[in-house]
């Protein structure tokens, strides 16, 4: 298993971003982000450093392994 990089909620989107999700709504500290196809949202806190274990889970919610999110940063 790769290890997590310390990354912001705005990395996090815009790698996001490069998988297919799109902005769907933002809920003051909150982005939550939809893919269509396979369709999937996760919730991304705006935060200067994203905490670990949220990364994990946001990166889980994606469908996504470490190492394809970490290729996609």
């Amino acid at each position: 298993m790769s290890k997590l990089p310390t990354i912001s909620g705005r990395d996090c989107i815009k790698a996001l971003q490069k998988a297919g999700f799109y902005q769907r709504l933002r809920e003051s500290g909150h982005i939550i982000l939809r893919r269509d196809q396979p369709f999937a949202q996760v919730v991304v806190p705006d935060h200067q450093e994203l905490a670990k274990g949220t990364l994990r889970a946001i990166i889980r919610d994606a469908d996504l392994s470490v190492e394809e999110f970490i290729a996609l940063l």
